[in-house]
């Protein structure tokens, strides 16, 4: 008897072990007891299915077999007719050895392989088949497992593997306790391995799946109890703000009223500040809604404290912007020991990685005396020689594009567990939340500010005669009016990759994964040799530019570039000369994404819009109608005019982000939602769908938190601390979807 850990070449052949290995880095009997069926095939199957071309698993019975000698070379071939009762179907061996003597007529076997044609009838060449006297072993099976191929084996010997595998295993260890599975009517491991990969019944599969998926989400939620656990164990400094310090001169000056909302989350990230525990807060919401400046107020009140906060931005474009808009509004608060700076003002210092060595020198002298009470910076802030006086908060801008990693790298540059507050404009289903950030509270900004005008979409199919001109002619319409325009590409020049801010998606319509798939989905156990077209050249900033700068319509417009290869100060000035409505027109990758706020933008084109995700298209689209201007949102697509989009419709549709945030989610990958894609390996989720399965989240959660308060360390649970050691790290375990 074997266990998971065994290596799988001292239980197959040496031939299959080594195919297992090299074709899917399957090295022992666990890794290929997790090596899922992909879906399962009925016994009554039929042969209607069959065309040229096409790949077909079916359960035949042989109706006749003959063999013969061949002319043009040595040895005997082997033809035989199949049939399902229905239909009849060719195959064909060309070496009839080893075949002849159990292809008899009456046999009934599965059979796998690609239709072809020889003398206009329909045949199988040399297919694949498992006799089912073999295949069942006097069992009756109403499933039959159908798995991904593995190089060229075929999926009946990668069942039978895995059969003669649950054979020799002894029982696996159980990662859920005893009293939780009976609480939850979950089969044991054991029970579900054979349901998954041998199972009788529909209704098997179903349970074993549900346990599973149980498991799934049970691992997860107790790695996040145990660092919310590791978290309330951590003690810090309360932060109280004086009375009549920058947070209350701050709120005088606004020129605007909070909405409820903001008011809300405001009191209650003040109360946890207040604490001496750490905060640990997420704080979502529409693009739009106000989140800069709730987070704002919270630096304040960490700054009136004594302290000093600083905000990590993904990106230097974005990170530039906070720059420019905080201390705008701020003014003379943002001066602090300046001449004509406030009495009672800070400075607000800018970190990236480009800045000139003066410049990068000065920053760092702010940050390490303490005079610079509001740090704003890219990954630069969490280099070691960058040190703060006193870090009271550390707020974490799009946390989508950041690992828990990172997060904790900044909080270690306090002399004691600051307060964390992350921010994302993409809205978030609650049970993504639950699963992924597990390990924070949440606040959600839904209601947006007064003065944010209706943004109208429209799909601009480039195929159709005269539509592309027209969005030219309108964003000439729109500066006219005195207003500005974004266009917005996915590649920076014709010979460059996709821009690195970019998540490019299959080019198929129909097709909602992301394009970074393994190749599996419609791999070779199902017809596909994976050839396919070229996919046709992306949009680039350059050719756009060039395109636009010689257009008609827009002669005399002040067209300029922005993408992220430019030097710091490049991109500085361009964003600075369009936010004073210097530039008419800006030809941009997607480092306008997120945070770049110009009232004055009206109209977002986006170029291969069909190449984008929802979250990524909601976002580009969030950049205008700030100003109190209606916006215009044109998504443009090189597919045949008629071709339907289902990402583009969805959000032509509705500007509800959280609608869209589930509609992206389930076009996905989910393990793509936890960074899996990152990392190389094998999606986290197989099995849970966090969109459907809400009660399993819940009730996992639930277990997860009731163990980890009984055993913190999992020391009477190894089972369980192994796998959630394998499987879940910390960056998989709070990575929020690309986008």
């Amino acid at each position: 008897m074997y266990s998971e850990s065994t290596p799988l070449s001292k239980v197959l052949g040496k031939r299959e072990a080594t195919k297992f290995r090299t074709a899917r880095g399957i090295t022992t009997v666990g890794d290929l007891l997790g090596y899922w069926p992909r879906r399962y095939q009925s016994p009554e199957s039929n042969l209607a299915a069959a065309r040229i071309g096409s790949y077909i698993v079916a359960v035949a019975e042989v109706k006749s077999a003959t063999t013969r000698t061949m002319k043009a070379r040595r040895g005997r071939m082997l033809q035989a007719v199949i049939t399902d009762g229905s239909k009849d179907l060719e195959i064909t061996f060309f070496s009839a050895h080893g075949h002849e003597g159990k292809l008899l007529p009456g046999t009934r076997a599965l059979f796998a392989g690609k239709v072809s044609s020889f003398n206009n009838r329909l045949q199988l060449a040399h297919p694949g088949y498992s006799l089912l006297s073999d295949f069942d072993r006097g069992e009756r099976r109403d499933l039959i497992p159908i798995y991904r191929a593995v190089g060229n084996l075929h999926t009946w010997t990668v069942t039978e593997c895995v059969r003669m595998v649950l054979d020799l295993l002894d029982e696996t260890p159980e990662a859920i306790p005893e009293p939780i599975l009976d609480r939850r009517d979950l089969m044991d491991r054991t029970a579900a391995l054979r349901g998954i990969h041998t199972p009788a019944s529909t209704s098997e599969v179903d349970a074993a799946r549900r346990r599973m998926s149980y498991e799934e989400a049970f691992v997860l939620q107790v790695a996040l109890a145990q660092r919310r656990a590791r978290q309330a164990q951590e003690s810090t400094k309360a932060r109280v703000p004086r009375p009549g310090g920058l947070l209350d001169a701050f709120d005088a000056r606004l020129p605007f009223t909070l909405t409820d909302g903001q008011r809300e989350i405001g009191e209650t990230l003040a109360a946890e500040m207040a604490r001496d525990v750490p905060m640990h807060r997420l704080l979502q919401g529409e693009v739009g809604s106000g989140k800069t400046v709730v987070a704002l107020r919270a630096m304040l009140a960490a700054v009136d404290a004594g302290g000093q906060a600083a905000l990590l931005a993904p990106t230097e474009v974005l990170a530039a912007q906070h720059h420019r808009s905080i201390t705008a509004m701020l003014g003379d608060l943002a001066e602090g020991g300046m001449l004509g700076g406030s009495d009672i003002g800070t400075r607000v210092t800018l970190l990236t990685g480009s800045m000139p060595t003066a410049s990068r020198r000065r920053a760092m002298l702010d940050i390490a005396s303490g005079d610079a009470g509001i740090v704003i910076g890219t990954h630069a802030l969490i280099q070691e020689h960058v040190s703060f006086q006193d870090l009271a908060l550390v707020v974490v801008d799009e946390q989508h594009r950041f690992g828990v990693e990172q997060r904790d790298a900044l909080r270690g540059k306090a002399a004691q567990p600051p307060h964390v507050l992350v921010m994302t404009a993409t809205p978030i289903p609650r049970t993504v939340a639950m699963t992924v950030f597990g390990d924070m509270e949440t606040s959600t900004l839904s209601e947006l500010p007064a003065g944010r005008a209706p943004i109208t979409t429209h799909v601009v199919p480039e195929g159709k005669p005269g539509w592309l001109q027209r969005t030219w002619v309108r964003v000439a319409e729109e500066v006219a009016q005195g207003r500005q325009a974004y266009v917005v590409c996915p590649r920076i020049g014709d010979d460059d990759e996709p821009d690195d801010d970019t998540e490019i998606f299959d080019a198929d319509p129909s097709n909602g994964v992301d394009g970074g798939d393994d190749g599996d989905d419609g791999g070779p156990d199902e017809g596909d040799d994976g050839a396919g077209a070229p996919p046709r050249p992306l949009a680039s900033v350059h050719r756009v530019h060039a395109d636009l700068v010689a257009n008609p319509a827009l002669a005399g417009l002040r067209i300029e570039i922005l993408h992220g290869r430019l030097a710091a100060e490049d991109k500085d000035a361009v964003m600075r000369e369009f936010a004073a409505g210097d530039i008419d027109v800006l030809v941009s990758t997607t480092v306008i994404e997120v945070g770049v706020d110009v009232p004055n933008a009206s109209v977002m084109v986006v170029m291969d819009a069909d190449r984008f995700g929802v979250s990524q298209l909601h976002q580009l689209r969030g950049r205008v109608g700030r100003g109190g201007l209606p916006g215009l949102c044109l998504l443009v697509h090189a597919g045949a005019p008629d071709t339907p989009h289902e990402r583009l419709d969805a959000v032509s549709a509705t500007t509800d982000g959280f609608e869209l945030s589930r509609i992206d989610l389930r076009q996905r990958r989910e393990g793509d939602i936890l960074g899996s894609s990152q990392h190389g390996v094998r999606s986290q989720l197989q099995f849970l769908h966090v969109l459907e399965d809400e009660d399993l989240i819940e009730a996992a959660r639930e277990d997860a938190h009731g163990v980890v308060t009984d055993d913190p360390d999992l020391s009477a649970h190894p089972r369980l601390a192994a796998l959630v050691s394998a499987r879940v790290d910390a960056e998989q375990a709070a990575y929020l979807e690309r986008g």
